[in-house]
């Protein structure tokens, strides 16, 4: 329901968007059967289309055109899709919105080997936009989105880390790809390059904000409205803000600390979502989305009023206060 209502919020540009379905599904096309089928199952596992969305909208600043457009549209959702196959396999995830993961659907290495063909998929399709600044930016926001996964391996398990080294993290894992969508989608459109700042810097402060809502989701949602076990994130050893902020009452920094680490029972983990949960770091972690989010929203002030930045500014409420 609630992804139905954020594709309502852009519904008027469903035509491209289904276009940029389709230029995926031509883009993950390969001669080997087993890539064609990993990839596909990764594909049609769904998702929001937040980064196509993102680069669209911003195009809408500029001269849009959407055979222009969706050559920088497809290979960042690929570069993210690819990210989470990835992902999958560091963090030994089963399913992924309700589906069997590529890596429990087949296993480790088909899942590597499809992460990086969608990868390098995406780097052949952007080869045709000439602009070697757009390739300059895609380049470093890759470098620093592979950064991030590594930032979050060394800091496994760590439950004595600071805001700031979580935030950082998010920072390259979520926030600048997001941030790159709108910034990119603004340049090859032909927007000034004072409205494609403002469109970066909004891309990221709501993909902080976004970021931190999906880690508060993992402990105040049920396993069914997430498609995997609630709490994942803590049973993987990834220490997010719910986490952060709930460790300074002793009781729960000792509870989080007794079972990092360890097989829990579904008890131990229902235990855990539900002592967060309850605790004021969800509030307190909520004010802190809720932060960026008004950043962003003062970034889309300095843009001319349309119906795209109203679109933004409307997808942006909703990512600060959705619940899927």
């Amino acid at each position: 329901m609630e992804k139905v209502k954020l594709k309502l919020l852009y519904s008027d540009i469903k035509p491209e968007l289904d276009m940029i379905e389709k230029e995926l599904e031509q883009a993950v096309d390969s001669e080997s059967p087993l890539l064609n089928d990993a990839s596909l199952h990764l594909l049609q596992a769904g998702g929001k289309r937040i980064r196509p969305v993102f680069v669209l909208l911003a195009g809408k600043f500029g001269n849009y055109n959407i055979d222009v457009m969706k050559r920088v549209a497809v290979p960042l959702e690929l570069i993210h899709m690819a990210s989470l196959v990835h992902d999958d396999v560091i963090d030994d995830s089963e399913l992924r919105r309700g589906k069997p993961t590529v890596k429990a659907e087949w296993n480790n290495s088909v899942a590597m080997y499809t992460g990086d063909f969608i990868l390098a998929r995406a780097l052949e399709y952007i080869t045709e936009i000439e602009d070697p600044k757009l390739h300059q930016i895609l380049s470093k926001t890759m470098i620093e989105v592979c950064r991030g996964e590594i930032i979050q391996i060394e800091d496994k398990y760590k439950l004595d880390q600071n805001l700031r080294d979580y935030l950082r993290r998010i920072k390259r894992k979520t926030a600048l790809l997001i941030s790159s969508s709108c910034e990119l989608g603004a340049l090859v459109s032909g927007a000034d390059l004072k409205t494609a700042a403002h469109l970066r810097r909004f891309g990221y402060f709501i993909g902080m904000s976004f970021q931190i809502i999906d880690d508060i989701l993992d402990f105040t949602s049920s396993d069914e409205e997430l498609g995997k076990p609630a709490g994942s994130d803590f049973m993987q050893g990834n220490m997010t803000l719910p986490v952060l902020c709930a460790r300074k009452d002793q009781a729960i920094y000792e509870l989080l600390k007794n079972n990092l680490q360890k097989d829990m029972t579904d008890e131990e983990r229902l235990t855990i979502v539900k002592t967060i949960r309850n605790s004021s770091a969800i509030e307190e972690a909520k004010k802190i989305s809720e932060k960026y989010l008004e950043k962003a929203l003062e970034e889309l002030s300095y843009l001319p009023k349309s119906s795209a930045s109203k679109t933004m500014r409307k997808i942006a409420f909703f990512i600060g206060k959705r619940k899927f």
